[in-house]
């Protein structure tokens, strides 16, 4: 793990992949010294913001370099379940290049146990991690200009729900009506960091 200043009141830890910045993530919202007020993960890094007045960047590093990952949390109330509708442009795309066939890649998606690694791309989206390596795919040659809202897709390592309208380049499976984004709620994302998720079929 590298640790660099980022500013006057946070620091990036560098580290070598998804899991270990979960590892480090759980740990921290578990335990953490007063002063640190919020943390955002990403693939490889691991934001910790912190208030300069309560601790130091000195401090901050030392409790991040002793800091032991914890397992992601696997409560059954710390999950989220989305209903799909699998009609997506790219299911028999998909199905084919991975040499099976439709109910076979619906299979393979609602088999998985996936969690929410890091938050981006636009408010409520979030990148999910534990995608069945067999859809493993990189993204479209060309993105399209415009993915409907709702829109449940996978790309590289990923799956994830498009949380409004927008262009993107993930390949489309189905479709959900569930609402990822809401400011009425707290937090306002559906969708959080280290948050469990499965995809089941309707």
């Amino acid at each position: 793990m590298k640790i660099r200043p980022c500013g006057d009141q946070a620091v990036l830890a560098e580290l070598n992949g998804i899991d270990a910045v979960l590892g480090l993530y759980t740990a921290l919202r578990h335990e953490r010294p007063t002063g640190i007020v919020d943390l955002v993960p990403a693939a490889r890094t691991l934001l910790v913001r912190f208030e300069p007045r309560v601790i130091s960047p000195r401090e901050v590093t030392f409790f991040l370099e002793n800091t032991q990952p914890s397992p992601v949390d696997r409560q059954p109330e710390n999950t989220v379940t989305i209903p799909v509708h699998y009609d997506g442009a790219d299911l028999a795309e998909v199905a084919e290049r991975i040499g099976t066939d439709v109910t076979g890649v619906i299979g393979l998606h609602t088999a998985a146990d996936y969690v929410v690694a890091f938050g981006g791309f636009a408010p409520g989206f979030g990148y999910l991690t534990g995608l069945d390596p067999r859809l493993h795919l990189p993204r479209r040659a060309v993105p399209r200009t415009r993915v409907p809202v709702g829109s449940v897709a996978i790309a590289g390592e990923y799956a994830g729900v498009y949380p409004r309208s927008s262009p993107g380049g993930w390949h489309l499976l189905g479709r959900t009506g569930i609402s990822l984004w809401g400011t009425e709620r707290t937090p306002p994302a559906l969708l959080t960091p280290g948050t469990r998720v499965r995809f089941e079929a309707t």
